[in-house]
């Protein structure tokens, strides 16, 4: 039978992501979102929250820790993985994680700037213009009413 693992959640970051690298250099950053329950529960009692551990690799990693810090919304597309292992101290270990493929903004365009601060392993990401900032889209036309659409 045919599996399949896809989840999609929006949530607020709980701190802000660290770029870490492999031995072998590939980035990765795990990080933990607060995901608002649906209903709150009883009559004045406080909204609830889910906790979602996070990984995300390579270019990904990267994007996260440049644009994402502690208390920004986020959207992440991936899927659920479990795994175990022994710890130091010879402790078995179980995790759930959601492995990031795809992480978007979520709220006004002030989300959306590059990270200036924060804790980053090795050199922060290059900060980059956001594409398309002040520069006109030769190919956009405005139309000045809905008798003009071609619909």
């Amino acid at each position: 039978m045919a599996g399949f693992n896809k989840v999609i959640l929006i949530g607020n970051l709980v701190a802000d992501p660290e770029l870490k690298k492999t031995p072998s250099g590939v980035s990765v950053t795990s990080f933990r979102i607060a995901v608002g329950r649906r209903f709150a529960g009883r009559d004045g009692e406080a909204p609830q929250a889910d906790f979602i551990d996070i990984v995300a690799w390579r270019t990904t990693a990267e994007f996260i820790t440049q644009y994402f810090t502690k208390g920004k919304p986020i959207l992440v597309c991936g899927s659920i993985q479990s795994r175990n292992w022994t710890d130091q101290n010879g402790q078995k270990r179980y995790t759930v994680e959601v492995v990031a493929d795809e992480v978007s903004f979520v709220g006004n365009k002030t989300d959306s700037q590059p990270r200036t601060t924060g804790t980053f392993y090795g050199e922060p990401p290059a900060a980059r213009p956001a594409e398309g900032t002040n520069v006109p889209d030769a190919s956009f036309v405005e139309v000045s009413s809905d008798d003009d659409l071609p619909f």
